[in-house]
């Protein structure tokens, strides 16, 4: 690449960026509120001129002449001059405890921090206040030494060269210090203007990125509200080419309505009669080739009418079954064919070959009781051009039903389990010629013996005919994209599911959010959404892609109430049309508004949290493989790349000894090597024809060769090189140990721990738990959970250990002790001592209420640990003296405990160095809190802290879902039963060990506790008798990091859902004034004297 490109290309970035607007990076909020600090805040503006405060102007330059990425943050600036109330309280104690020093001098001091009150919490990077011009002398700066025969730069050179050519003096050196570090990520100590290019542009080009991410899909909110008049149901909602909506009722109401919702004109057209039942649609669709509407009525009768008066034209009666979904395709100039699918489960197609002549004929038929032409179907079909094909399909009645001309096929669902969905053929494909000439021979058979035609049963599709779907619950509604060959269902599980189109052993994608049933399903393939509507009238926008919810309207925000009836997604002007009892739109909007109290750091569940120490920063990752850069010291966001394992969860992280790069494990088997501060993939690292699932991975050194590990469901130790002189993108692993081959886990893989310098641990999901040595490879100590387990005497019913971690300090002084920690079955923590052949001298259980433990961690000094469970309490214990001699029949010493989150804690680590743990956790949320539980802040929250000062933590106040969540409300003393917290597990003595089964159990990760109980032998008894689950067999441990919460059990619909209402008559009274003559006389009087 040579000077005059980068020059140009950085050009055209910084035109790109004078564009960007301000929400492509981070932003601090702050409200104006009134409060007792308003008078210092005028003190501070009136001693200290404006004139100091640039708010979009770099140092040493004219506003004119900057294009600095600051330009675009200009509104950051401008909230941040006024300082956040907690760090006007921190001035105020700060003056009252030095007044005794100097009071002038400390004032003096005060106002100088109000006159720039962000310094600590606007730590802005350097490539976002450099500025082109700048770019351009720190260029000619470069090819200077360059000249002089110094091709690259050391750290010293780059300080005097961006000081010499930015004059920025006001840039620590820590700042540069840190960019230099981001640039040379294989820490070489010397970078290229080439290498600070790359860097510079990747940069800039993810912030851009991240600035479209921001734009999110979203309906306006409320619904444009139509109130119709109270009638019957509406059946179906259909789009004419004008744009013209017709609804039709269940009575025969047809209304013609714009996209405005303005009444066109309606007619009833049945009519009324005391002597005849009324008639009721079933469906209707339309025939646009020839302008005819075609309805669908409970009296097995398909009639035709015209669509410009809706006059009556024909109708087919005599149907076997009643007709409940209607379709209509024209597959050519004078053909077409009519589908119905009616309660038997059939898919009924009448093919026309000549529609014009055989209509006209039908127009000159009977009349009967003088409504409309009618013909029989028995001799409909006599027509040369019409044909009856039924197929038996299904084993309930069709919920849905459409032909698509892009497969030629008709899909069709029904609530039968074992044909959930049918996508078929309208003429088998198997000797068509000779079905239809026996159909035909039939017909003549049973006219010449009876005299009247009785068509016979509905044939059954050959199996290479049609494609079924099974699915749990049946399928109540069904949408196709012929673009993605996916084919997308709902039905009363509530679930969502996506599948390949010639794939249907199995659902490729799941979608779980909706807590009612599944009533209606769009999909559209330019924009890559899907639409679903549940009967509780909830509506969600889904991303097909990437498979996550990006919006959900219920239906208080909505507007939308009644019963729900149709719906139909309007592509043209990107509309959702919704009828109840009235008719709702819903039209998308660009962006939606989050909620004020509720903090996330992504959008996604939070799979792994790191800190790294090189750039104080936090580094979190998700479901939906988006890598975020958070401040350590300000919660603040700093970068983001998203689809960094493509449409796959990153499951585990790491970083290497220097902390310059990230390594990333994703649910696509891949490890990725990356340059996490501007988002460049440096290597990629993967097996050769296998996508198994990463669980874990390391960083290891072993005699001067560094290694990254892996394992997951492969059940294999994979270790891939890492070397500087590798300049292969794609890598893979070294040939495995023997041991590993032959001895290794039988089973998944779950978690993998280093103790330096030659000893590795790594636990499956059966319970075994292998101690390696990495120099030889060879198999030093393995240890069976579920033997201890099960010789204790307890019920085993999940053998899996997720969390492994060592004890470092003890590995080194007290080899004597147990140096192994590991969470186990039922809930419980385990200490093994890995020199005694894996002896197990500690377990106790330290949830309250018995959840899984998910994630452990330790202090570096071994003496605090850290535990946190499935429901998002972290618990601490102090173990500096705990199983250090012989076996611990006795919990360890228990500190605290509080929730932190409110569902499980998937990371959990220890920063020593300051004092504070950081969490992350399936709901979304990464947090930082104190060594003594107090709440520090949510990453991604409005207002930064500052790390430092207590004030500016969120403390006492606590998350606003974990305050308002059921598990975290306390129980009454005088209610709360003695329950024995930290349930300890006495570790076997003399036992021998019994014969454990291989085969897994089905589990349930997400037992809730029981609250009416007797005793707590009850409770314990309940809980190990369910045997509950969210998936079966071994991927279970998949199913923990899915978002999917069980949904609330209402009980069905309530008193309010089954009233009725009826207009009333609003009659004017008229009152006569009364007779004021007889008032004084008693009326019972002349009946006494008489």
């Amino acid at each position: 690449m040579t000077n005059k490109f980068f020059q140009l290309d950085f050009k055209t970035l910084f035109q790109e960026m004078k564009l960007r607007p301000s929400s492509a990076l981070g932003r601090i909020e702050t409200y104006n509120t009134p409060s007792i600090f308003r008078e210092i805040r005028q003190n501070a503006s009136a001693l200290n001129p404006p004139a100091i405060q640039r708010a979009k102007t770099a140092v040493g330059a004219t506003r004119s002449q900057t294009l600095s990425p600051s330009d675009y943050i200009g509104e950051v600036r401008e909230q941040i001059q006024t300082p956040p109330e907690w760090l006007e309280k921190e001035m105020i104690r700060r003056q009252q405890r030095r007044y005794s020093l100097g009071l002038v001098d400390n004032v003096m001091e005060s106002l100088q921090n109000f006159s720039d009150p962000s310094r600590s919490l606007r730590k802005e990077k350097f490539e976002q206040q450099v500025t082109l011009e700048q770019l351009r002398r720190l260029k000619k700066a470069f090819e200077e030494l360059e000249k002089s025969g110094h091709k690259s730069l050391d750290l010293d050179a780059f300080k005097r060269a961006i000081k010499k050519s930015t004059g920025l003096r006001a840039t620590s050196d820590d700042q540069i210090e840190k960019l230099f570090m981001k640039i040379d990520f294989t820490a070489t100590g010397k970078i290229q203007w080439e290498q600070f290019c790359t860097y510079m542009q990747l940069d800039y080009t993810e912030l851009e990125d991240a600035c479209l991410r921001h734009k999110k899909i979203t309906f306006m909110l409320p619904a444009t509200i139509q109130e119709i008049v109270h009638g019957d149901p509406i059946l179906r909602v259909f789009l004419m080419q004008d744009n013209t909506l017709i609804m039709v009722r269940e009575d025969g109401h047809i209304y013609f309505w714009s996209t405005e919702l303005k009444l066109k004109r309606d007619k009833a057209i049945f009519e009324k009669s005391a002597k005849k039942m009324a008639k009721w649609v079933t469906d209707f669709t339309i025939m646009t080739q020839y302008n005819k509407l075609v309805l669908a009525t409970g009296d097995r009768e398909i009639q035709l009418y015209e669509l410009s008066n809706l006059e009556p034209y024909c109708q087919i009666t005599g149907l076997e079954t009643m007709p409940l979904k209607l379709d209509y395709c024209g597959t050519d100039s004078d053909e077409c064919m009519i589908l119905y699918g009616d309660d038997k489960g059939c898919v009924n197609i009448l093919l026309f070959t000549s529609i014009g002549e055989t209509l006209r004929m039908w127009k000159k038929m009977p009349r009967p009781d003088n409504i409309m032409p009618t013909i029989v179907l028995e001799n409909a079909i006599l027509s040369p051009h019409v044909t009856l094909i039924r197929w038996k399909v299904h084993g309930d009645w069709v919920t849905q039903m459409k032909y698509y001309d892009s497969i030629k096929a008709v899909i069709s669902s029904s609530n039968d389990e074992s044909t959930s969905l049918v996508i078929g053929c309208t003429l088998g494909t198997t000797n068509v010629e000779q079905q239809m000439k026996d159909i035909k021979d039939h017909m003549k058979d049973l006219k010449g013996r009876r005299g009247a035609f009785t068509p016979g049963p509905p044939q059954k599709r050959a199996s290479g005919d049609q494609t079924v779907f099974r699915v749990y619950k049946g399928v109540k509604t069904f949408a196709f994209c012929k673009k993605n060959s996916l084919v997308i269902t709902g039905g009363m599980d509530r679930i969502i599911r996506l599948w390949n189109l010639y794939v249907p052993a199995r659902a490729t994608g799941i979608l779980r959010g909706h807590t009612a049933p599944i009533f209606f399903l769009e999909v559209s393939s330019e924009e890559n959404k899907i639409f679903s509507v549940s009967i509780d009238n909830t509506v969600k926008i889904w991303d097909s892609q990437s498979q996550t919810c990006l919006f959900t309207a219920c239906s208080k925000s909505s507007g939308i109430r009644g019963e729900l009836t149709a719906c139909l997604y309007i592509p043209e002007i990107r509309t959702l049309c919704v009828t109840t009892d009235s008719i709702a739109l819903l039209q998308i909007k660009l962006k939606s508004v989050a909620q004020p109290h509720l903090d996330s750091s992504h959008k996604e569940a939070v799979l792994c949290c790191k800190y790294n120490k090189a750039f104080r920063q936090v580094v979190t990752c998700s479901e939906g493989s988006a890598v975020k850069v958070w401040d350590f010291e300000t919660g603040r966001q700093i970068f983001e790349f998203n689809d960094a394992h493509g449409s796959s969860g990153i499951t585990c992280m790491t970083f290497d000894p220097m902390g310059r790069r990230l390594i990333t494990g994703g649910r696509d088997g891949c490890l990725k090597v990356w340059n996490y501060n501007n988002g460049l993939c440096l290597h990629t690292l993967k097996r050769a024809n296998k996508a198994d699932e990463i669980c874990d991975c390391t960083y290891v050194e072993i005699n001067r060769n560094k290694y990254i590990v892996a394992v997951g469901w492969d059940r294999r130790i994979n270790m891939y090189i890492d070397s500087d002189d590798d300049l292969h993108h794609f890598q893979e692993p070294q040939p495995g140990w023997q041991d590993d081959l032959s001895r290794g886990h039988r089973e998944d893989i779950l978690c993998v721990a280093q103790n330096p310098p030659n000893l590795l641990a790594s636990s499956s999901y059966d319970g075994e738990i292998i101690i390696w040595n990495m120099i030889s490879g060879h198999i030093q100590c393995r240890i069976n959970t579920s033997i201890h387990i099960d010789s204790a005497g307890m019920k085993l019913t999940d053998k899996s250990v997720s969390k492994i971690l060592f004890l470092k300090m003890r590995t080194v002084k007290l080899r004597g002790a147990a140096s192994l920690v590991s969470n186990g079955p039922l809930g419980s923590v385990n200490f093994w001592n890995i020199f005694q052949g894996g002896k197990l001298s500690a377990s106790f259980k330290p949830s309250r209420t018995g959840y899984q433990v998910s994630s452990l961690a330790v202090t570096k000094d071994n003496s605090l640990m850290f535990v946190a469970d499935y429901i998002g309490y972290i618990y601490i214990y102090n173990i500096k003296d705990y199983a250090i001699q012989g076996s611990e029949k006795e919990h360890p010493s228990f500190i605290k405990h509080w929730r932190a989150h409110v569902d499980m804690i998937t990371d959990l680590e220890v920063i020593d160095e300051d004092k504070v743990v950081l969490s992350s956790s399936l709901d979304c949320a990464a947090r930082l809190w104190s060594i003594d539980g107090e709440f520090i802040g949510t990453f991604g929250q409005a207002d930064p802290w500052e790390v430092f000062t207590p004030a500016s933590w969120k403390h006492p106040m606590v998350p606003y879902e974990i305050l308002i969540d059921p598990e975290s409300m306390p129980v009454h003393p005088m209610l709360e039963e003695p329950t024995n917290e930290t349930e300890e597990i006495v570790p076997p003595v003399d036992e021998e060990p019994k014969e454990t089964s291989d085969v897994k159990n089905d589990i349930n990760y997400n037992t809730k506790s029981l609250l009416l109980t007797i005793t707590e032998e009850d409770i314990q008894e309940e809980i190990n008798k369910q045997n509950l689950s969210h998936g079966n067999g071994k991927r279970l441990r998949h199913e923990k990091y899915k978002i999917s919460h069980k949904p609330l059990d209402h009980g069905g619909p309530n008193a309010f859902h089954n009233l009725q209402y009826f207009d009333l008559e609003n009659n004017s009274v008229t009152l006569e004034k009364p007779d004021m003559s007889e008032a004084g006389t008693d009326p019972f009087q002349s009946y006494v004297t008489s």
